[in-house]
């Protein structure tokens, strides 16, 4: 995080939801790269697992030893942190935003999402 949880806390409120957002935009622009890498590591894994000669045992272990694909698994998995910690920054700001009594969205996951589209109203 660029700011402390000090400075955040002296922001002015349009400042202080202008980081929020901004927060919240890098961390969707890291979650589409990591999971746009994420399948290029699974198509690899699956076109060196056709165009390798054996028996399924044999294919499985040659993907399983192949140094590309464990290169980019590690930079997926570093990539996956990294998203962690911007979703750390974007939970710290929506805390001092609802501890400051500015009026933000309850966050809506997507089955809950789901389910409130669902639902009739008023029964």
């Amino acid at each position: 995080m660029t700011m402390s949880v000090e400075q955040l806390w002296s922001l002015p409120e349009t400042a202080l939801i202008a980081a929020y957002a901004e927060a919240r935009r890098r961390h969707a622009e890291k979650k589409f790269e990591r999971d746009t890498q994420r399948a290029r590591l699974e198509w690899m894994r699956a076109k060196l697992f056709v165009n390798t000669q054996g028996n399924v045992t044999e294919r499985k272990m040659a993907v399983d030893v192949s140094e590309e694909l464990a290169r980019k698994g590690q930079e997926v998995r570093e990539m996956t942190r990294d998203l962690d910690m911007l979703k750390i920054d974007v939970d710290v700001i929506d805390t001092m935003i609802r501890l400051r009594g500015a009026h933000g969205g309850p966050p809506i996951h997507g089955e809950e999402a789901a389910e409130k589209t669902a639902e009739p109203d008023g029964e």
